[in-house]
């Protein structure tokens, strides 16, 4: 079985600098897979919105959404720290809002900690959710929630006016209280200056080197096709076998290959008798 990571685990592997593995999931059976490979955290991401629903931004995600998304994932992996996303529209408001919604995770999905968007903006969300005694993990960088102001996903902080504004995001962040910062699309020199500036945990996704690395299942099993980001490393071609599947599966019904005497189940009683019945609706 699985021990499952601590927060505890997490600060430890940063300090002797053990890499931290993370993926997304958004169902029962990915999250179990997960499980089974040893994987150190699940996000059920809103990305869910783009990967899963279609989506073509996370903005539509709802919590009724995230948190039955959540709840699959927590029975398909049990024993992994698993990551709840407030979506869009779900923390922005208030401190109170912020910590209704935050709280949903911990008590409707059994989640481990949430994460949230922003750094300086949303700083007193994240010391609200963090006094109400639950754990924040930060999302700087290319914050998909916020893509309109950054003018689409595009990389963040590759010139030194906007890094020094991501550090000041970075430094807020862990201020907050929040245990952990995720960095997204963001060069791996000012990633790893993060990383050895912040006493918490820094993790990457398409920013370089950091205290672990996020990536998301869509894309490193090649089930999105929409786009592929640049910073993606496939390690299978999932769709296509999908596609080839379903292919072949149309083909063996319209040929009457499928399904053959191996699929069916018979009955238990003499053909005779089945026949005296059917004459009845005669």
């Amino acid at each position: 079985m699985v021990k499952k990571k601590s927060l505890g685990d997490f600060i430890k592997m940063k300090q002797e600098k053990q890499q931290v593995t993370w993926v997304t999931a958004y169902d029962f059976p990915t999250a179990s897979f997960a499980e089974q490979a040893d994987i150190d955290m699940i996000l059920v991401g809103d990305s869910l919105g783009m990967v899963v629903l279609g989506y073509k931004g996370t903005n539509p995600v709802t919590m009724e959404d995230c948190i039955s998304h959540c709840q699959a994932v927590r029975r398909g992996a049990p024993h992994t720290w698993m990551v709840g996303d407030m979506p869009f529209m779900s923390y922005q408001v208030s401190d109170e809002e912020a910590v209704r919604n935050a709280g949903r995770f911990i008590k409707e999905a059994d989640a481990d900690c949430i994460k949230l968007e922003g750094g300086v903006r949303v700083a007193s969300r994240i010391k609200a959710i963090t006094d109400a005694g639950i754990l924040v993990i930060g999302h700087i960088g290319l914050t998909p929630q916020s893509t309109g102001q950054l003018g689409g996903f595009k990389a963040q902080g590759r010139d030194v006016k906007n890094a020094r504004l991501l550090i000041k995001d970075a430094l807020a962040v862990q201020e907050a209280g929040a245990y952990a910062l995720l960095v997204e699309a963001v060069p791996p020199e000012v990633t790893k200056f993060m990383a050895q500036k912040l006493t918490i945990p820094v993790y990457g996704i398409g920013a370089g080197p950091a205290d672990g690395q996020l990536i998301i299942c869509g894309d490193m099993l090649g089930l999105f096709q929409a786009f592929t980001p640049k910073f993606v490393k496939k390690y299978a071609q999932l769709a296509e076998i999908e596609i080839n599947a379903f292919r072949q599966y149309g083909e063996d019904v319209k040929t009457k290959k499928f399904p053959t005497d191996d699929h069916v189940y018979h009955v238990l009683e003499p053909i005779e008798e089945f026949e005296k019945m059917f004459k009845e609706f005669e």
